[in-house]
């Protein structure tokens, strides 16, 4: 009798044990270069903010889509006066912020208010000044005012910066982030890992995922082991290192190799001399090498560009030969510009691998000039307090990846300092029309006037490393938007 209990017994453990290794996982582990600074991503420029809060737990009232197409989010649907001036958003009912509090159009136009308002500290403020007004027609409808047409403006609400947030929670969002998304926030071990949960009574589609961690590693030794042990089980954005062939070499892993909004550059204080002169902007320009800086900062696979334009947009010009890496060229430049002897300066890098390495290559092809530029290394945080904020800088390395940000350049109190009437003029037509056509033209214009004035040295298109578990399902493999959206992924049963 004992024995056939023994025998039922281990029947019923291993039947029990079989049943949840066929159940599918709900956890995930999510690696991340960059511990962001703080977790609001409408009083922040780090990409590092977006990539774990946007369409995780934050949400506005449209949202880009894994192709880059705008979607319905809060909002359910819109209607646009023939004008173009007037948008009325239907939105969505029965939604509740994380801390139990209802969404409505009150919400709505409180946030796009603190978001335009005198003293916003939103990073991306010039996204709003095309509203004139924003007014609650009842707790389920909005409707939103422009000053004039503005073809981009649907685009513009589905960026991070244009997130829905509740007044009760607005001023604790940078610790402890309140949205209305599918995933909520746990906690925040600094320096370590940031922990997401799944919401309770999602207004949405509930997430496959119950447990969410994204933990910081930000350079490839760590990186790597991580991965192949199983510690994590995902990289969007992977500093691979040399590793790559040993990736992808591992039947147990899938490595996808897509694109980003992410230009590359070179930047320059457009108002400190000797920056403040065009020849010398000309003769840095001449002096990067952009293959052997793409070797050496993207493991060959950036894509060269030539001014601040993602090549896989519709609207692309290739100007890359507008400076081909030409020495003598530039030691010419730098002749007439009365700076035969070259001129010394600091080149401060944020952490990314590609601005640490890049940094040491384009040092070194600056000097062939006789440019001696010091390289200063600097943490997130100090970057963007220096260089971003404060403009205490000569020349930087970045990757500017937020999307169709071209505009950026019009704007007089932006860390280039750079200010020219022409591209102005281009940019103030571009956010008055809407027919698709002439906005292609308008956007070649405006790349070409960057080209020709060389206010940053334009390097590549930042690429898109992504390795993950071969059994995980929605992962992104392009990122169209600074984002690791991880509402529609899951492990495959």
């Amino acid at each position: 009798m004992k024995t056939w209990k023994t025998i039922l017994a281990a029947a019923a453990i291993a039947l029990a044990t079989s049943t949840a290794a066929m159940a599918a996982r709900t956890d995930l582990v999510v690696g991340v270069v960059l511990e962001p600074p703080h977790l609001d991503p409408t009083a922040g420029a780090a990409a590092a903010i977006d990539e774990v809060v946007y369409a995780n737990v934050f949400e506005g009232l449209t949202r880009v889509g894994p192709k880059g197409e705008v979607l319905p989010d809060l909002a359910e649907s819109w209607t646009v006066s023939d004008d173009g001036k007037v948008y009325t958003f239907k939105l969505h009912s029965g939604v509740k912020f994380h801390d139990g509090s209802d969404f409505s159009a009150d919400d709505v136009k409180f946030s796009l208010d603190r978001a335009r308002a005198e003293d916003s500290t939103n990073a991306q403020k010039a996204l709003f000044e095309a509203i004139d007004t924003v007014e609650v027609v009842d707790p389920t409808t909005v409707k939103v005012t422009l000053k004039q047409p503005q073809g981009a403006f649907l685009y513009n609400m589905a960026w991070g910066d244009a997130v829905i947030v509740s007044p009760k929670s607005a001023d604790t969002n940078k610790e402890k982030p309140i949205g209305t998304g599918p995933f909520k926030f746990d906690s925040w071990a600094r320096g370590a890992a940031i922990k997401l949960v799944k919401a309770d009574n999602y207004w949405g589609a509930p997430a496959a995922l119950d447990k969410v961690e994204f933990r910081i590693i930000p350079d490839a030794s760590a990186a790597v082991p991580a991965l192949l042990s199983g510690d994590v089980q995902a990289f969007p954005n992977m500093p691979v290192g040399d590793s790559l062939s040993q990736l992808q070499s591992d039947p147990r892993l899938k490595v996808v190799i897509g694109s980003t909004e992410g230009e590359t550059i070179l930047a320059m204080n457009n108002k400190k001399p000797p920056f403040d002169n065009l020849k010398v902007r000309q003769a840095i320009s001449h002096a990067l090498d952009r293959k052997a800086i793409i070797d050496g900062a993207s493991n060959g696979l950036g894509t060269p560009i030539g001014s601040h334009f993602a090549p896989h947009n519709p609207a692309y010009i290739d100007l890359t030969g507008t400076y081909p890496h030409d020495v003598e060229k530039a030691k010419e430049l730098l002749k007439e510009a009365g700076l035969e002897n070259g001129f010394k300066t600091t080149l401060k890098l944020p952490p990314p691998p590609y601005a640490r390495d890049g940094g040491q290559i384009i040092a070194s092809e600056l000097r062939e000039i006789g440019i001696d530029a010091e390289i200063v290394p600097l943490e997130w945080a100090d970057w963007l307090k220096q260089v971003f904020t404060d403009k205490d800088y000569d020349m930087t390395i970045v990757s500017h990846t937020e999307p169709n940000d071209i505009d950026i350049y019009a704007r007089k109190d932006y860390y280039f300092n750079y200010d020219n009437a022409a591209f102005d003029k281009v940019i103030d037509e571009l956010n008055l029309t809407s027919d698709e056509a002439r906005r292609r033209e308008l956007y070649g214009e405006a790349q070409k006037i960057l080209a020709q004035d060389a206010p940053v040295g334009f390097l590549f298109e930042l690429p898109k490393i992504g390795v993950w578990d071969a059994k995980l399902e929605g992962m992104w493999d392009n990122s169209p938007i600074q984002a690791n959206d991880l509402t529609k992924v899951k492990w495959a049963e």
